[in-house]
């Protein structure tokens, strides 16, 4: 007892409460005390009332809200932290977007915020912060550890197939959220053309931004039917003179300049955007590759070497996307968006964003 007694003295074999693992937080939730604890959970938004949190055009960077799932929408399953001014920079939701959807303990005391379970005088915040999501939320990929090839790629649709599907208006609110301009929150970024674009502008006059369907909805004629038609993972923001101009043209490299697309180039049967979304462009096409195949009333979507395909459920060329996305790696606007769709939209991720060696491995 006594060598006990004056180890426990010396700070050795004993474990302070406080140091023990991280608890959840509908755990956190439920023991508002007073006590210190860190707590683990998703970022789902910043809270602004007592009910109310919003998960887009953040105010400043003073609050987050945490929850045991990066899908929650509901705020009594949500924890209130108040973020201190010394981890605003990294932490906060204004300055960092792309935190929301991500993994992250917080150590606080375990008290009210905004007069609703929270965690205020955090001494420590670590995982997520900056601006690069991490390639593997919780366990999503699990399901695709070991395989390769067409085996690869079977899991990954299986995965991706969970999804909660919109409506072809929801598109719009959807695309100012997912393309906003991270220099100018009220205005988008639309995809070929790169130019920024008031998000009251969309419509389809000359000059007003549209709903690109990178995969042409013609190439196994979808149209904009709840499904392919609508699904954001490859639905962007464009000029309707650019969209008007790419039509459902198969993407290869050469042709001539096109209008009011500087970069872009088209011909009789391809189109090539700026090369800074090469690779974007390329990821959309096998992420809906992947998606659609053919076991949900529409098409099996898949890639092929050629072009000219026209309403065939084809796109090309395969070896021209392969490059382009080899060239042109996930940059953090794409990564930012695919985290923005999981977290708040469809609630399913493109995996060749997260893994770009996927691609190889499927279509080798």
């Amino acid at each position: 007892m006594l060598v006990t007694a004056v180890l426990a003295l010396l700070g050795f074999g004993i474990t302070p409460s406080n140091a023990a693992t991280s608890i959840t937080v509908a755990t956190a939730i439920g023991r508002q005390d007073g006590s210190t604890a860190s707590v683990t959970g998703y970022v789902v938004g910043q809270p602004t009332a007592t009910t109310t949190v919003v998960r887009s055009n953040f105010p400043n960077d003073y609050a987050l809200a945490l929850a045991d799932s990066a899908s929650q929408t509901s705020t009594s399953a949500m924890l209130y932290v108040q973020i201190p001014t010394a981890f605003r920079a990294s932490y906060g939701l204004q300055s960092n977007p792309s935190l929301l959807g991500k993994q992250i303990t917080v150590t606080g005391t375990l008290t009210a915020y905004f007069s609703h379970p929270g965690l205020k005088n955090a001494t420590a915040f670590t995982g997520g912060g900056g601006t690069d999501p991490g390639p593997d939320p919780g366990d999503y990929y699990a399901g695709a550890e070991g395989k390769t090839g067409a085996a690869l790629k079977s899991a990954l649709h299986t995965i991706i197939s969970s999804q909660t599907k919109l409506s072809y208006d929801q598109v719009w609110d959807a695309l100012k959220v997912t393309d906003q301009d991270p220099s100018n929150s009220s205005n988008v970024i639309e995809i070929y053309s790169g130019r920024s674009i008031s998000k009251t502008l969309n419509g389809g006059d000359a000059d007003d931004w549209n709903r690109e369907h990178v995969w042409a909805k013609s190439h196994g004629d979808f149209g904009t039917a709840t499904g392919p038609g609508t699904d954001i993972h490859h639905l962007r923001p464009e000029d309707v003179t650019v969209n008007s101009a790419r039509g459902n043209l198969d993407f290869d490299n050469g042709g001539t300049a096109v209008a009011q697309c500087s970069g872009c180039t088209a011909d009789s049967d391809s189109f090539a955007p700026r090369a800074a979304v090469r690779g974007d462009v390329a990821r959309m096409i096998f992420y809906m590759a992947v998606r659609y195949e053919g076991d949900d009333g529409f098409a099996n979507l898949e890639l092929n070497n050629s072009v000219g395909n026209g309403t065939a459920p084809y796109i090309g060329k395969l070896t021209v996307l392969k490059a382009w996305a080899a060239a042109d790696p996930p940059d953090a606007f794409e990564k930012n968006r695919n985290e923005v769709i999981y977290s708040q939209f469809q609630h399913n991720r493109n995996p060749f964003i997260d893994h770009p060696e996927w691609i190889a491995s499927i279509w080798p």
